[in-house]
C-alpha cells in the first residue's frame, strides 16, 4: 500500500491546520482546561467508538475479515515487541533517576486514537480503517492493563475492568458483530452514528493544539534528556514495527498502518495517565509536547522510507 506523498502532505497539512486553530483557542482562552477535559472525555467514550463502530464494510467479505485478523494479531506482536524495547532501552541500570517508567509508557503508546484514526482513514481509506480496527483493540487492551501497571506496579479488579468496559473495545467487536453477522441496521442509526463518528477527527486535533498552547516552550527546549527520549520514540518504534510485520510477511495494509503509527508522537494520556496514577505529570506532559513537536520532521521522514521500501 504505497501512499502518494503529494496526497499524504496535503492531508497532513489539513490537520495541521485543525492543531493551529485548537492552538489559537487555547491562547484567546476560548477553550478552557476543564472544556478540554470533557472533550477528552466525549471523544474517548463516545466520537471515537462510533467511529470504530461503523468503520466495518456494509458486506461481508473475507478479504475484509482477514484483514481485521491481520491487523489484530499485527498489534498483539506490536505491542509486545515495543513492550520488550522499552525495558531493554528504558532500564534501572542505563536509565537511572525519574521518568524511567514514563519514558517506557511514551516508547510503547503512540497517539493511536486521536492523531492515529484521523491519519489512518484519511491517507489509507476504509482498509486502513479494518486494519486500525484490529490493532486499536490490542493497543487498548495494552493500554488500560500495561499502561496503568507501569504506575501502580499491581494487577487490581478495577484494572480488568477498565480494559472488558472500555467503549471503543467495545465498539469494535459490536461491529464485527453485525459484520459477520449480516445483520443491518436502519439506516437513521447507521448514519446517525456516523454522523457523530465524523466530529472524531476534527475536535481530537483541535484537543491536541490546544494542549500544545499551554506548553512552555523556551524550558521545554533545554531538557535534552527528555528531547533524546522523544527521539527515540519516535525513531525507534517504527522501525522495529516494520522490520518484525516485514519479516513476518504481514499484509502490506498492516504494515503500512502499524508503521505510521508507530511513528506518530507519543500518547497524550501519559499526562492524564502520570497525573492519575503517581506519577511525574509535570514531566509527562513535557515530553508529549515534544514528542509531538519532533513528529512534524519525523513523521514525513518515516513515510519516505515507507514508500521507498515498498517500490
Amino acid at each position: 500500500m504505497q501512499t502518494e506523498l503529494s496526497e499524504f502532505y496535503s492531508r497532513l497539512g489539513a490537520i495541521g491546520l485543525i492543531i493551529i486553530l485548537g492552538f489559537f483557542l487555547g491562547k484567546k482562552k476560548l477553550i478552557s482546561t476543564e472544556t478540554n477535559k470533557e472533550l477528552t472525555n466525549l471523544l474517548l467514550t463516545v466520537f471515537m467508538p462510533a467511529s470504530l463502530f461503523v468503520a466495518f464494510p456494509a458486506e461481508y467479505s473475507e478479504a475484509s475479515l482477514n484483514l481485521f485478523f491481520a491487523g489484530l494479531v499485527g498489534g498483539i506482536l506490536v505491542m509486545l515487541l515495543v513492550i520488550i524495547l522499552s525495558k531493554l532501552i528504558f532500564n534501572k541500570y542505563w536509565f537511572k533517576g525519574g521518568l524511567r517508567y514514563e519514558s517506557q509508557f511514551a516508547l510503547i503508546f503512540n497517539n493511536a486514537t486521536f492523531l492515529g484514526y484521523p491519519i489512518v482513514a484519511n491517507t489509507f481509506g476504509p482498509t486502513g480503517v479494518i486494519a486500525y480496527c484490529g490493532f486499536i483493540i490490542a493497543f487498548n487492551i495494552a493500554l488500560f492493563s500495561y499502561g496503568i501497571w507501569l504506575f501502580e506496579h499491581k494487577i487490581s479488579v478495577k484494572l480488568l475492568k477498565s480494559v472488558v468496559t472500555n467503549p471503543n473495545i467495545i465498539a469494535v467487536l459490536l461491529g464485527m458483530v453485525l459484520f459477520l453477522s449480516g445483520i443491518h441496521l436502519p439506516s437513521f442509526i447507521t448514519d446517525a452514528v456516523g454522523f457523530v463518528g465524523n466530529a472524531t477527527t476534527p475536535l481530537s486535533v483541535i484537543c491536541i493544539g490546544f494542549m500544545l498552547s499551554r506548553a512552555d516552550f523556551k524550558s521545554i527546549a533545554k531538557k535534552w534528556r527528555l528531547i533524546i527520549t522523544a527521539l527515540i520514540q519516535l525513531i525507534v518504534g517504527p522501525v522495529a514495527t516494520f522490520l518484525l510485520l516485514t519479516l513476518l510477511k504481514f499484509p502490506v495494509e498492516v504494515i503500512s498502518v502499524c508503521t505510521l503509527i508507530q511513528a506518530l508522537p507519543t500518547a497524550t494520556s501519559l499526562g492524564l495517565f502520570a497525573t492519575k496514577y503517581g506519577g511525574n505529570n509535570i514531566e509527562a506532559s513535557e515530553l508529549v509536547t515534544i514528542s509531538t513537536i519532533l513528529s512534524v520532521a519525523t513523521l514525513p521522514i518515516m513515510i519516505l522510507l515507507l514508500n521507498f521500501s515498498s517500490l
